[in-house]
């Protein structure tokens, strides 16, 4: 018998070097809290997730240098233009422009730690 996943990616880490600073930039482009975590051997900040998917958390880790590592893809259902200005405004960096594929629209971003982001619109 086959077990049956509706996708592959089950869980991101996104390692940081400052967690407070990271977790008000996460916090200010996805314009939800993040949850703290102290149940294992370092703190983490739990991002938003209403169950069903994929989910993740920061951690205090090394990230790879700047833009080198994974991107993660976070969904926003606001309009592209003003997840890039709080990007923006969140510490981080836009890297491209919009680009549209048929399953809808994104654009990269680095956070404030250095780590690659597409923010996707759902």
């Amino acid at each position: 018998m086959t077990d049956q996943y509706p996708n592959r990616l089950v869980w991101a880490e996104i390692p940081v070097t400052d967690l407070n600073r990271a977790k008000k930039f996460y916090q200010t482009v996805l314009q939800e809290p993040l949850t703290d975590m102290d149940m294992g051997p370092d703190p983490m900040a739990m991002l938003p997730n209403a169950g069903g998917g994929a989910a993740g958390h920061l951690y205090p880790g090394k990230p790879a240098a700047k833009g080198e590592g994974i991107t993660a893809h976070l969904a926003t259902t606001s309009a592209l233009k003003d997840a890039m200005a709080r990007v923006k405004e969140g510490g981080g960096e836009v890297v491209s422009e919009v680009i549209t594929i048929p399953a809808g629209s994104f654009f990269y971003a680095i956070d404030t730690e250095g780590n690659s982001l597409g923010i996707f619109k759902v």
